[in-house]
């Protein structure tokens, strides 16, 4: 049975890798929640740390992606996504606090007629062709 399933699309990662640099003494206090038992590991409790200060400035979060209209979350641009754009004479705004991802067959000429202008808060998954075609435009 396993034989016969395929992926249609390969599944985007949902987490990125960040690195932080700590002082002994705060790296200390963090061991010590956890060897207290109030966080499973360092990552539970500076991933906790991260969302309560997220939660803590939340309206401010909100107003400013209204404000600078972001899409959030995930946002997918295919090929036929571009080559409609194309067709129609449209340049794309790329605005995402999240994942911008450009699909892996999208050209860097197809891009740089149809991509004008790339602002992601987040991370951006394209080629490093289609990166380095859209470096002027990104922000």
């Amino acid at each position: 049975m396993a034989d016969n399933v395929r992926e249609l699309r390969p599944k985007a990662p949902d987490t990125e890798k960040i690195t932080i640099n700590l002082g002994y003494v705060d790296l200390g206090h963090v061991d010590l929640m956890v060897q207290e038992g109030f966080y499973s590991n360092r990552t539970d409790f500076i991933r906790t740390a991260i969302r309560n200060q997220l939660e803590r400035h939340g309206e401010v979060v909100r107003q400013s992606t209204a404000r600078k209209n972001l899409d959030l979350g995930l946002r997918n641009y295919t090929r036929e996504d571009l080559e409609a754009a194309r067709r129609a004479g449209e340049m794309l705004q790329i605005n995402v606090l999240g994942l911008a991802t450009i699909a892996q067959d999208v050209t860097p000429e197809l891009a740089r007629a149809t991509i004008a202008s790339v602002s992601v808060l987040g991370a951006l998954h394209a080629t490093p062709a289609v990166k380095a075609a859209l470096a002027d435009r990104t922000r």
